[in-house]
């Protein structure tokens, strides 16, 4: 299986967890989610009144210089480590 077949399986897997992940590993799937779909952050940094948007974003751009393939295999790794 490609590592993109891999990552569109891991997407429709995290649909279905278990159980809901910790507020920082759903910034950490949503990260590497990014990172290996679009590559390094865009666009501005949401305003200090969009706490959501802007941790979003903050994880995202803490990834900067990840490569999307890397972005890719830590997000399948991530999302079949909490399927178990």
């Amino acid at each position: 299986m490609s590592l993109q077949d891999q990552f569109t399986q891991a997407l429709a897997d995290s649909k279905n967890l278990p159980e809901r992940p910790d507020n920082m590993t759903l910034l950490k799937i949503y990260a590497l989610f990014k990172q290996g779909s679009a590559g390094d952050a865009t666009g501005d940094r949401p305003g200090i009144t969009d706490f959501v948007g802007r941790a979003k974003f903050d994880a995202w751009a803490a990834l900067t210089g990840t490569t999307k393939e890397a972005a890719m295999q830590d997000y399948v790794d991530l999302i079949n480590g909490l399927k178990d």
